[in-house]
């Protein structure tokens, strides 16, 4: 249970939210047509005659579209509906050629599901399920460009008709970190599935922040919806500030009205769009041009098993490996870094100082070289093979991260980086034992201290022995021999 409240005259209040995630499908061709669906390209060089409405024009489902719906909605364990229909959606507005959207409302393809969230990523045993009501799928409206005229706007209808999936939340979560935790984590799922790339940025994934508040244990207050949230962030900011603008109003005995609001991120505060329409206002009805969606179960089949690992059963093998909850949720969090986490252990990495190694040494190091994680030189098989010199004592932990420097720099291999730059270590009980007398020799006054109590010239000695050695001295030996030789 959330304890987040906002903080009114007349007591504390709660805040309710749900969330509508505008989430663009994967594939290379719209919902309802052929047009490609790549982003970034001129305007109106990606539409079809049904995208721009033409008359005569009929659409025909993409099986690709629903494909990867149905997969999404199998991902959250959701019900799949076998029958589902789509209806239009009626409303004017200019990058909207047919003046209604196709949809889905009464019967949408896929029913209720959840999502497992951990609203505090430093605690991530303590988790929430958020419940989803559904996730129905519809094409896009166009875009309207404000910048090209100073006296017209324009329309780019390259997004028209590209397949969204609506994935429409319950009103379970309760705070603004609640919000954000369910956003990554519903990128993340849809980006392990493949069935969106979660670009919140080109706007392939977006959301309709809807906020109420009310006194604790009271019923659901009237809700605001705002439009069309490009970041987890910004989502996050809405919650804040609608939920205290919501008290303040309701102190001031003003009624909340059930509206649409627009976000402007450069001042973190929203603003009122329109009236809120219920859907008796899009006067819905089946779309006569196209007939009922049916799933067979040869169909369901092949979606199941196209689905990999999701990050929650991946983030309970990674624990089952010994890698602590946060590092394993850090390590699933993207699904480029698991696979590329996976590539490392299946190369021979132990599980849980490949995993300090993931999360802790390597973001910093290519950080430090401006170097992305994708990039090509960034193997994992180059991480493994210096994680192995390590646990065999080749190198220390301080040299692994200079012969990854190395790797990023020189080329090779980390094998090639460290015998070219003689960083090396003996074990040679021998010649380390060697070094440590004549270091002993010659700081006999300190060896007396340490006897005397002076425990911490223990450091001194292994520095003064590693310098010795050019750094090449196993630290561990040095350590065993030096005690000893100073404790025995």
């Amino acid at each position: 249970m959330s304890d987040y409240r906002i903080q009114g005259a007349e007591g504390e209040y709660e805040v309710v939210i749900g969330l509508e995630v505008h989430a663009q499908v994967v594939s290379k061709a719209k919902l309802f047509s052929g047009a490609a669906t790549a982003f970034g390209a001129e305007p109106n060089t990606q539409v079809s005659l049904v995208d721009a409405a033409m008359p005569g024009m009929l659409p025909v489902p993409n099986r690709e579209c629903i494909r990867q719906a149905v997969r999404t909605g199998m991902a959250i364990e959701a019900q799949i509906n076998k029958w589902s229909r789509f209806d239009r959606k009626n409303y004017f507005y200019a990058d909207l050629p047919q003046g209604y959207q196709i949809s889905q409302l009464y019967h949408p393809l896929v029913g209720e599901g959840e999502i497992t969230v951990a609203p505090d990523e430093k605690k991530p045993d303590d988790t929430k399920t958020i419940g989803v009501e559904r996730i129905h799928v519809e094409q896009d409206a166009g875009k309207l460009m404000h910048d090209q005229h100073p006296d017209y706007s324009y329309v780019d209808l390259n997004r028209s008709g590209v397949a969204l999936m609506e994935i429409v939340s319950k009103p379970d979560m309760r705070s603004p970190a609640e919000a954000g935790a369910y956003i990554r984590k519903l990128r993340s799922i849809l980006r392990y599935v493949g069935s969106c790339d979660g670009n919140m940025e080109e706007g392939s994934m977006r959301a309709d922040v809807n906020v109420s508040v009310r006194k604790p244990g009271e019923e659901f207050g009237t809700r605001t919806e705002t439009k069309n949230v490009n970041s987890v962030r910004f989502v996050m900011q809405v919650i804040e500030y609608e939920a205290q603008r919501q008290v303040e109003a309701i102190e001031n005995g003003e009624k909340i009205v059930q509206e649409t609001r627009l976000f402007d991120p450069n001042t973190g505060t929203t603003r009122t769009l329109r009236s809120k329409e219920d859907a008796h206002d899009y006067r819905y009805f089946p779309d006569p041009d196209l007939l009922p969606l049916e799933l067979d179960d040869e169909f369901l089949a092949e979606c199941r098993a196209s689905l990999p690992e999701l990050p929650d059963a991946k983030l309970k093998r990674y624990e089952d490996l010994g890698i602590t909850p946060y590092n394993a949720a850090v390590l699933t969090a993207e699904v480029e870094t698991a696979n590329w986490f996976d590539r490392l252990l299946d190369a021979g990495a132990e599980a849980k100082g490949a995993s300090n190694w993931a999360n802790s040494v390597l973001p910093g190091i290519l950080n430090a070289k401006e170097v992305d994680f994708s990039d090509a030189r960034n193997t994992p098989e180059a991480s493994a093979a210096i994680l192995a010199m390590v646990g065999k004592g080749e190198i220390s932990k301080g040299q692994a991260k200079e012969v990854f420097e190395l790797y990023l720099d020189e080329g090779g291999s980390p094998a090639e980086i460290v015998e070219k730059h003689g960083m090396k270590q003996t074990s040679d009980t021998g010649a380390i034992e060697a070094e440590i007398d004549k270091v002993l020799a010659a700081h006999a006054d300190k060896v007396e201290e340490y006897k005397g109590g002076k425990q911490a010239l223990f450091g001194f000695f292994v520095g003064q022995t590693m310098k010795a050695m050019r750094g090449q001295a196993n630290p561990q030996v040095v350590n065993q021999i030096l005690r000893g030789k100073l404790d025995g």
